[in-house]
């Protein structure tokens, strides 16, 4: 790879991905946003678009697909295969990952784009505020818990959320932060004892990678846009696809338009 994932634009993250190359996509294409992915077929696509208003801090939406388009006003890519990977879901269970699902992409799929916590993670690293998954080269952490989400229609389901340790002295800073970006999850949803959302063991992660939490440190949890799959898994509907947890769709729009003051 001749540059630095960080460095890269959207449209060439979208090339490598395309080309087969899977990997989570935190610390890739700085300054841009990034999404989750959620398609659904076009009778579910309703129940979907209220789950995410009734939720909207684990499911922040930025766009939406008509029905069996493959690209939208933020991402100028082919969603069947410019994400690092996929999820394939029938009845509710976890069929496949896929590298790409152009051969199973439905002219009936209405794609929700959902905002990512990837994006804010290079505000915090230039507040002073580590990363040790990206340190280690790993994806982050993910949880289910036991807080159940509001129902939408023939969707429910508990939220999930991302972890990342943070010095006592620096979760000030990580709420002021995050709190600045809405649209992709804001501050956390909880800091502190794991027990308090039915975590039982954070070296167990249900998605993603696990990471230490040292002394002096505070796991920090955020809403985390894997919840819409956890709804699918619990929910039970004949066919969806998402994003691979961690492996997201880098978009063409700039997380400076994602801040508020």
């Amino acid at each position: 790879m001749s540059d630095a994932p960080a460095r890269l634009t959207p449209r060439q993250a979208r090339a490598w991905f395309r080309e087969g190359l899977q990997t989570p996509t935190s610390g890739w294409s700085v300054g841009w946003t990034q999404a989750n992915l959620i398609a659904v077929p076009r009778d579910l696509a309703y129940d979907v678009l209220l789950f995410a208003q009734r939720n909207p801090a684990a499911c922040p939406v930025l766009d939406v697909t008509e029905p069996g388009e493959v690209s939208c006003g933020i991402f100028d890519g082919d969603l069947r295969t410019d994400l690092p990977g996929y999820r394939m879901y029938e009845h509710g269970r976890h069929l496949a990952d896929r590298v790409d699902v152009a051969d199973v992409w439905r002219e009936d799929l209405v794609a929700f784009l959902i905002g990512c916590s990837f994006t804010f993670e290079a505000a915090l690293v230039e507040a002073g505020v580590g990363l040790r998954h990206a340190d280690n080269g790993t994806n982050v952490a993910m949880y289910r818990t036991d807080r159940e989400c509001r129902p939408a229609g023939s969707l429910h389901g508990p939220l999930v959320v991302s972890m990342r340790p943070v010095p006592a002295a620096l979760v000030p800073t990580a709420v002021r932060v995050t709190s600045r970006y809405p649209a992709v999850h804001g501050a956390p949803v909880h800091v502190g004892d794991p027990a308090a959302l039915g975590i039982p063991d954070l070296s167990r992660p249900d998605f993603g990678d696990p990471v230490e939490v040292r002394d002096g440190e505070l796991p920090v949890f955020w809403a985390c846009g894997v919840t819409p799959q956890a709804a699918i898994m619990a929910s039970a509907p004949p066919f969806a696809i998402g994003h691979a947890p961690g492996m997201m769709a880098i978009t063409d729009a700039r997380d400076t338009e994602l801040v508020i003051p």
